[in-house]
């Protein structure tokens, strides 16, 4: 190994540790006290909750964890947006757990906790999977109504796809387990089976204090509301149960009956590990996000047996595409090359870089997986297009055009990995978050932007001085890097893998050696929704 293998494992696995420590603040939710005071009324915790109802030995994924990062501070915080999301097992049958964290807000909903619960059901609606939700909700947080109430994606989205996903036959329970207040009470309603914890769940519209405004009923909310009320006079509610983990029995008991689903018919042989050492990529993952390195290396420490079969191996080299299989899943695998490569010709292309005919053999390889309905991976590590007159006389924008619009119009289903940077149209080319990856995730290595941190800060600087200038202020040396550090600054914070998903734009911050988990459950659920429609690119300039 050189010193350069070794200077970078050094810092990924920094990286790593980072992400790990940041993971374990995330998995405190609302603080030790706040779970110890969940615990003193009988209550499971959120994870505790989906990690009693997950089969112990299947594989689980988490998305959103990093959800609400750094934002609401002034409101106090909402780790992982109030709400924990886990693509699992039950009973064998993979499916997708919502849990409102009682310790965040008494579960109420911020903003980003309703794009949150909507992108676990537009997952579920993707791949036909059977969803959970576990309610534990005191509603919308009314400090934010107005950014979460009205709007086509706010709260309200929600129920509207309780309703869609029931008319496509999508197994949808629910358990209400605390508060299910107002407007949420639809929730657990709108799905097929509703169960409710007897004394400590409660269902109603209006609570006791705004009833007895409202109409001038005294009344407390057991009586209300309860599991006896719901389950015995109402009829609002299916099962009852006498605490936590009976409401997650009888979750399973039904689940374990549920028939078998229609498939993609995905190709899936026995699953091989790749015969070089998965713990290599820290030491082949350059530190520096500018340096060069070979992404033929990493394929081969993520894919079956290190086994990578190149379609057009010799043309358009800085984008690489080829057949492999990830846990015995047969994929498609279009990543940029990043090391500076030379054509049959003798010219030089950037690593990173997508030149015309890089995207012209990535636009015919979409093409050819979509013909024979082989998933498709995506490993991003770009600045852009080539630009320059060279490239714009030689249609670079029609290349890209046509590699945008097959990335557009696949049917079948895509992964996104930022294994390092995603600028600008780059990110559009190689399926960023716009178009509809069924799961993007995001390395601790990963920079998402429009353009590089000293890119962007170089240009506002120049906008900034240019301003200051005009007010007839003079700019010294010192003064200059004062200012170009503080922009930089900003701007590197906004291109932080965490920023990032503390948005949504990606589902989860990830260990690199945890890819393979992430692709493979993917598949798998993706293999629950046959593709309902032909691949075409429609009208395009060829």
């Amino acid at each position: 190994m050189d010193i350069n293998f070794n200077k970078n494992e050094d810092h990924n696995k920094l990286l790593l540790s980072g992400l790990n420590k940041k993971l374990a603040k995330v998995y405190m939710g609302g603080g030790k006290g706040r779970i110890e005071k969940q615990h003193a009324l009988g209550k499971l915790t959120a994870r505790e909750r989906i990690d009693y109802l997950l089969d112990k030995d299947r594989d689980s994924i988490e998305v959103g964890a990093f959800v609400g990062d750094g934002m609401y501070e002034e409101h106090g915080g909402c780790p992982s947006g109030g709400v924990v999301i886990k693509i699992g097992f039950v009973k064998g049958q993979q499916c997708i757990v919502v849990a409102n964290d009682a310790t965040v807000k008494a579960g109420a909903w911020f903003p980003i906790t309703a794009k949150k619960n909507l992108r676990a059901q537009e997952i579920a609606i993707e791949n036909r999977l059977p969803i959970i939700y576990l309610v534990d909700s005191a509603g919308v947080y009314l400090p934010m109504q107005d950014e979460i109430f009205p709007d086509k994606e706010h709260f309200g989205r929600i129920f509207r796809n309780n309703a869609v996903m029931s008319s496509m036959g999508i197994t949808q329970i629910s358990a209400v387990m605390g508060s299910c207040v107002a407007g949420g009470a639809y929730l657990p309603i709108m799905s097929d089976e509703a169960l409710i914890v007897n004394k400590t769940a409660s269902i109603f519209l209006a609570g006791s204090y705004l009833v007895k405004a409202a109409i001038g009923e005294v009344i407390d909310n057991e009586t209300l509301g309860g599991a006896s009320t719901h389950c015995e006079i109402s009829g609002v509610t299916d099962y009852k149960a006498k605490d936590d983990k009976h409401a997650l029995d009888t979750i399973k008991n039904i689940m374990d009956k549920i028939g078998d689903f229609d498939k993609a018919g995905y190709n899936r042989k026995a699953a091989i590990k790749p015969a070089l050492k998965e713990e290599d990529i820290y030491g082949i993952l350059p530190k520096s996000r500018s340096d060069q390195y070979d992404m033929l290396e990493i394929i081969k420490r993520l894919v079956d047996d290190s086994q990578f079969e190149q379609y057009k191996e010799g043309y358009g080299k800085t984008i690489l595409t080829g057949y492999a299989r990830i846990d015995g899943w047969a994929v498609g695998i279009v990543a940029n090359q990043r090391k500076v490569v030379k054509t049959t010709k003798g010219e030089m292309r950037f690593g990173g870089v997508i030149y015309s005919e890089s995207a012209d053999k990535a636009t015919r390889f979409i093409a050819n997986c979509n013909q024979k309905k082989i998933p498709l991976v995506f490993l991003q590590d770009v600045t852009g297009f080539m630009v320059g007159s060279k490239s714009e006389h030689g249609g670079i924008i029609k290349d890209g055009a046509k590699m945008v619009n097959a990335v557009s119009n696949s049917v079948v289903p895509k992964f996104t990995i930022v294994v390092g940077n995603s600028y600008g149209a780059g990110n559009y080319a190689m399926c960023g978050k716009a178009y509809d990856p069924r799961l993007i995730v995001a390395w601790p290595s990963a920079e998402l932007a429009v353009m590089s941190g000293n890119s962007a800060a170089k240009v506002l600087l120049q906008i900034e001085t240019a301003s200051l200038k005009k007010k007839g202020e003079t700019i010294t040396p010192e003064k200059e890097a004062e200012l170009f550090n503080k922009i930089k600054a900003r701007y590197d914070h906004q291109i932080s893998p965490y920023y990032a998903a503390s948005r949504l734009w990606t589902d989860a911050v990830i260990d690199p050696l945890d890819t393979r988990k992430w692709i493979s459950m993917g598949i798998e659920a993706a293999n629950h929704a046959p593709i309902e429609k032909p691949f075409n690119m429609g009208v395009l300039q060829v």
